[in-house]
């Protein structure tokens, strides 16, 4: 895994990011904004939980650098950027305005979005592919709570890994790695994600929602979750060639936040993005 240098920019054709959840205490709201300055994009998609407003029904946490981020993001589309906000589950508040446009941003329920290769992928948040795992409006709320607990150990735990000058480390991913019906809730999800683009004649899917970045071919579909920044600080983009990278923010104690590629297959560069060699 190779990391681009703390002063490199990241210029790139689209951008994908989602699950920021501004307004809960678990958003990474000032490692996106180190991202955001480091990026400059044709295209911005924002890919629903851009918002948190279930976590704000129970408890606001809205500190500077949320509003930094809305602004920023704000900034990008006066600038030249198409930004694309598609709501999620947790912002579905906003739904209703799909087909709108709030200044700059156009606001949509989902977009078909063709690459520099030629592939139609399909951009959607993603909780409409919550039946294949079986999830009710009551259980995704009891599951939040969890999720909230879950997040509240975890930076218990990392604030005595900063202490001891350890990086940051995940222990909702190592549940999602390691528990059994986590795993396999995961993989129904990604196996629905794929039928729909099936059905629908398209050439892959870019989703959020689950907090599980990935880029993978399944059964002939190309199955794309650009993640979070909540847990994993992360980001999908495409590059001027039309190839597919997933990004990932590295955070150290102390240290301005290291990007670098998820996929260590591809070469990395400053500037500009790296083009893969050809397979």
């Amino acid at each position: 895994m190779q990391a681009l240098p703390p002063d490199g920019k990241v210029r790139c054709k689209a951008l994908w990011i989602s699950d920021v959840h501004l307004g809960s205490v678990h958003s990474k709201a000032e490692q996106l904004l180190q991202f955001l300055d480091r990026v400059e994009c044709e295209r911005l998609y924002l890919v629903g939980d851009i918002v948190d407003v279930w976590a704000m029904q129970r408890r606001v946490h809205w500190p500077e650098a949320h509003t930094r981020v809305l602004r920023r993001i704000l900034k990008f589309s006066r600038h030249g950027t198409e930004v694309i906000y598609i709501p999620g589950n947790h912002d579905q508040n906003f739904r209703e305005f799909c087909g709108s446009e709030f200044g700059e941003v156009h606001i949509r329920k989902e977009v078909i979005h063709e690459t520099g290769q030629g592939y139609r992928m399909l951009v959607t948040h993603g909780d409409e592919l919550d039946f294949a795992v079986r999830y009710s409006r009551l259980n995704r709320f009891i599951g939040d709570i969890a999720y909230d607990l879950l997040m509240w150990v975890n930076r218990r735990v990392n604030q005595v890994r900063e202490a001891l000058g350890k990086p940051y480390w995940s222990l909702a991913k190592w549940v999602k790695v390691n528990v059994s019906q986590a795993e396999a809730a995961i993989r129904a999800y990604q196996h629905a994600a794929v039928n729909l683009v099936r059905d629908r004649g398209l050439d892959g899917i870019i989703c959020g929602h689950l907090h599980y970045p990935l880029v993978r071919e399944i059964e002939g579909v190309l199955y794309c979750n650009d993640g979070d920044w909540v847990e994993n600080c992360t980001a999908l983009v495409e590059d001027h060639a039309g190839a597919l990278h997933l990004l990932r923010g590295v955070a150290h104690p102390e240290k301005p936040l290291e990007l670098v590629f998820a996929d260590d297959r591809f070469p990395v560069t400053a500037d500009p993005l790296p083009v893969p060699a050809p397979a």
